[in-house]
């Protein structure tokens, strides 16, 4: 996909929008005869300017301007995105597993963050790094002491669903101030650990809506 911002595009695109807000609906064809092109040659920048959402096209009409500008198409791009397709493979643990435990699992899995799961494989905590932090300053034993002690519980979780937009997601991390939240599904017994959503993979998913 092009770059929503009129000022990444190239010259010949920006003629063809400027024929279109004029003359619009308008075929291929007679875009071509404006600019003394063949319709082959302007087939992809057709394609880049539909697809970009700059124009629309109607069958045996022909192309029309949709009016709209660089920062509502981004805005519509972003609401499409949605979570269950930028999610990344949780690490999960008991909540019986012991803090020493705990920390060689954040550091052998390279994570910041981990989810705890009860008997029944529900979500029941979270542990951050903080988390970890503060038990091994203190005098506790920490193979003996088990994460359930120091996690943060329900409901003071936030989390996020599979088909939620990656934009609410985002909105979750930052007013939380939060690294990862855990993708969840929700089912009569309790909230399903089904993914996790970190800072990095909502900036993977933003560059990728910028380079296409």
């Amino acid at each position: 996909m092009q770059a929503v911002s009129t000022i990444e595009l190239n010259k010949r695109q920006e003629l063809i929008l400027e024929i279109v807000k004029e003359s619009g609906p308008i075929t291929g064809e007679h875009i071509a005869e404006k600019l003394n092109l063949t319709r082959a040659t302007l087939r992809p920048d057709l394609a880049i300017l539909t697809m970009a959402g700059f124009l629309d096209a109607r069958p045996r009409v022909g192309y029309f301007y949709t009016g709209k500008s660089g920062n509502e198409l981004l805005t519509e791009n972003l609401k499409k995105l949605i979570v269950k397709d930028y999610q990344s493979i949780p690490v999960v643990i008991s909540e019986n597993l012991s803090v020493y435990d705990a920390i060689c699992t954040m550091f052998l899995e390279d994570v910041g963050t981990l989810f705890v799961s009860d008997t029944s494989s529900h979500l029941a905590g979270i542990l951050s790094r903080k988390d970890l932090l503060r038990a091994s300053i203190g005098k506790q034993d920490l193979n003996t002491l088990p994460v359930n002690i120091i996690m943060t519980r329900m409901p003071n979780i936030t989390y996020c669903e599979r088909e939620e937009l990656l934009i609410d997601a985002a909105k979750k991390l930052i007013d939380r101030q939060i690294d990862a939240l855990p993708v969840v599904r929700n089912n009569k017994d309790g909230l399903e650990i089904v993914g996790r959503l970190t800072k990095t993979n909502i900036t993977k998913a933003f560059v990728a809506l910028a380079e296409g």
